[in-house]
């Protein structure tokens, strides 16, 4: 395949994935304003989709994390990132359909990591980043979020504990406007630059740009625009179970998790840390829930959250290492895994279509209903 028509595949297939992230996470910024009714759910994406594009304006630290700093770009090819994106996105669509709000920067990370381990060896993978760009914020995030938001949660309550309730509903769902905003910017602010980051190695591994660079304008603007889209589109499955089948989830404590992710992924982003914002924002929730009432949170979804965390960073590296194999044949290779991705990507969009979760009945689905690709 001529080597600029692969860069041009590679630039739509990272375009198709941001889009995917922002549907995927949507409910990162408005599960909780659309939960307790301080935004309908259409104003609520809008929103979210337009501070979601402003956002990726912000900073290029991560984008460079991930541009230069995860695989060693003079090992790998357009072809090998292609195979990466494949996993990403195969894992993004399952976790979606069956509502569970795992990390679309891991299953990015993953796909990257299984593809380069395929194509160039352990070599190629810069292990000492990976633990401590990825993996260790992996880790710590959900639980400094967590900590942070039960601790807000708490105080809120102590201080309003004397206040007329209704007139603290009502401010707290203003101040959710507010909050929930933040969270878009801030998650266009360090998930859009992961898709730079992707589409900046490929012009580095195709040698239109040095080892090193920063994304260009038009690579910022359209990967701003694809999630900025993606998030309008509403992943209205993920917000259903972020904002119903955590914990019963109260203004005052939708502004505590919505501030507490807003900042916890804000300050990570002006580090370079390219940490899973939807890890964050559930912490958030999870320590919020628990801060009013511990009894209140569902654990039993915890732990199939917890679950679905542990295999999309591995899950999408099979998936990555299988497409990159694939695609080591040649030209050919690389057409089959176009293919195959095509069709599991339309396989899971008309399973989806069965019973459709929709802006419509997102507050009306029964509570009892399971976790599934029904739901």
């Amino acid at each position: 395949m001529d080597f600029s028509v692969i860069v041009i595949v590679v630039v739509i297939t990272a375009l198709i994935f941001d889009f995917t992230n922002g549907f995927h996470d949507t409910a990162n910024a408005m599960a909780m304003s659309i939960t307790t009714g301080a935004l309908r759910p259409k104003v609520a994406v809008i929103i979210a989709g337009v501070l979601n594009l402003a956002g990726a304006f912000l900073s290029v630290a991560v984008a460079k994390t991930i541009s230069s700093g995860l695989v060693d770009e003079t090992l790998i090819t357009p072809v090998t990132i292609f195979a990466g994106l494949v996993g990403a996105i195969i894992w993004n669509l399952l976790t979606w359909l069956f509502g569970m709000p795992s990390s679309s920067s891991h299953a990015l990370f993953g796909g990257l990591i299984g593809a380069t381990w395929v194509a160039a060896g352990t070599d190629g993978i810069k292990f000492v980043a990976v633990i401590s760009k990825v993996l260790l914020p992996a880790v710590l995030s959900p639980l400094v979020a967590g900590l942070i938001a039960l601790i807000a949660t708490r105080v809120i309550y102590r201080i309003t504990t004397r206040a007329d309730q209704g007139i603290v509903r009502r401010g707290f769902k203003v101040g959710q406007v507010m909050s929930g905003s933040m969270v878009a910017l801030a998650h266009g602010t360090n998930d859009a630059q992961k898709t730079m980051g992707i589409i900046t190695l490929t012009l580095i591994t195709a040698g239109a740009l040095p080892a090193g660079s920063g994304p260009p304008f038009w690579v910022i603007l359209s990967a701003g625009l694809a999630i900025g889209l993606g998030t309008y589109m509403g992943g209205w499955r993920i917000i259903h179970t972020l904002g119903k089948r955590v914990s019963e989830i109260h203004t005052q404590q939708g502004f505590a998790a919505d501030t507490t992710s807003a900042a916890v992924i804000l300050a990570s982003s002006h580090l370079g840390f390219a940490l899973s914002t939807t890890q964050v924002a559930t912490g958030s929730i999870f320590g919020a829930g628990a801060g009013r009432k511990p009894a209140s949170v569902r654990w039993g979804t915890a732990g199939r959250m917890g679950l679905a965390w542990l295999m999309t960073l591995p899950a999408a590296a099979v998936i990555g290492a299988v497409a990159a194999w694939v695609a080591a044949e040649g030209t050919v290779g690389t057409i089959a895994v176009a293919i195959a991705g095509i069709a599991v990507a339309g396989g899971i969009y008309a399973a989806s279509r069965r019973r459709p979760i929709t802006a419509g009945n997102i507050n009306d689905t029964p509570e009892s209903q399971p976790v599934s690709a029904a739901a």
